[in-house]
């Protein structure tokens, strides 16, 4: 028998964060300048609908506070916050500072980075489980019920399930959804990230995607993930082939777009975090993708 805390209500927080939800690097704004900005977003997307706001990057509670005071009723959750960059004390003292109103819309989503980011990086599993054994040992930290993983291996999946609400999956496919919810079974909340470019124009598309992916690639993490997936060596030259980028992106129009998050929740997804990505020359300035946001909320399932 385990001797850790239950899991509270997978299901419970299922409903809560909604179908769909908005992953947003820009959402986790270090400039105080643009906090007004970021919270008027916020409300925004709140009110077209979306169930959860992913905090991308490794933001810390603050980042999160702020997105959550800006809004009402629309979850809040951090992918990720990096399990070596913020020491679970300092991450359990910040969760119980929140107003408890606050914590009842907050998930931690929790992950172990990437080797080339981290010095010392060194058994990431291992890591996870002791982060999660010091996160149930310090008073007023996230309970099991309130935190996620970014999971991606069968070890980090089957961790998520045991220890976690779930599992928010970063830079995967329909068929890596479909395994996972399989070996999760019916009880752990899954909700991976799908990332869109909402162009017409689809050779103007993959070079977007392809500039964004450039990013990813290096990372074996990922690619790894992605070659147990039945990828080869080859999909990942010149940032990604048309194979790939169909795979880990929804490119096209409203429509395309809704028929890949279609896929993502037949293949077993409770819910699925999109994050718009811009061409290049919009990215760089950091701007806010509303008119994308906008329009992709008339052509999602937001409810039901």
């Amino acid at each position: 028998m385990s001797n850790h805390p239950p899991v509270d209500g997978p299901m419970a927080l299922t409903t809560e964060l909604g179908r769909i939800g908005v992953w947003s690097n820009e959402l986790r704004q270090d400039d105080p300048g643009r906090l007004g900005e970021i919270r008027a977003a916020a409300a925004e997307l709140e009110e077209l609908g979306y169930g959860t706001l992913w905090i991308g990057g490794s933001p810390d509670v603050t980042r999160a506070a702020h997105v959550l005071e800006a809004t009402e009723r629309v979850s809040v959750g951090t992918s990720i916050i990096s399990i070596w960059q913020h020491p679970a004390a300092r991450i359990a003292a910040a969760y119980a500072a929140l107003a408890p109103a606050l914590r009842e819309r907050f998930v931690v989503g929790l992950g172990v980075s990437h080797r080339h980011m981290v010095e010392g990086y060194a058994r990431p599993y291992s890591a996870m489980t002791a982060y999660l054994d010091e996160l149930d040992a310090a008073p007023g930290g996230p309970p099991a019920g309130r935190r996620m993983l970014a999971a991606l291996g069968p070890r980090m999946l089957r961790l998520a399930r045991d220890r976690a609400a779930g599992a928010v999956p970063y830079l995967v496919t329909a068929e890596h959804t479909a395994q996972a919810r399989e070996l999760l079974g019916g009880g752990a909340l899954l909700a991976p990230e799908l990332k869109v470019v909402l162009d017409d124009d689809l050779d103007r598309a993959r070079r977007s995607a392809r500039d964004y992916l450039s990013f990813y690639l290096p990372m074996p993490n990922y690619t790894n993930n992605l070659l147990r997936l039945g990828f080869e060596e080859r999909d990942f030259e010149g940032n990604g082939s048309d194979r790939l980028l169909d795979a880990v992106f929804a490119l096209g129009d409203a429509a395309a777009v809704r028929a890949r998050v279609d896929a993502f929740l037949a293949a077993g997804a409770d819910h699925v975090a999109v994050q718009v990505v811009l061409d290049p020359a919009r990215r760089r300035t950091g701007e806010l993708p509303l008119a994308e946001w906008r329009a992709l909320a008339g052509a999602l399932p937001l409810t039901g």
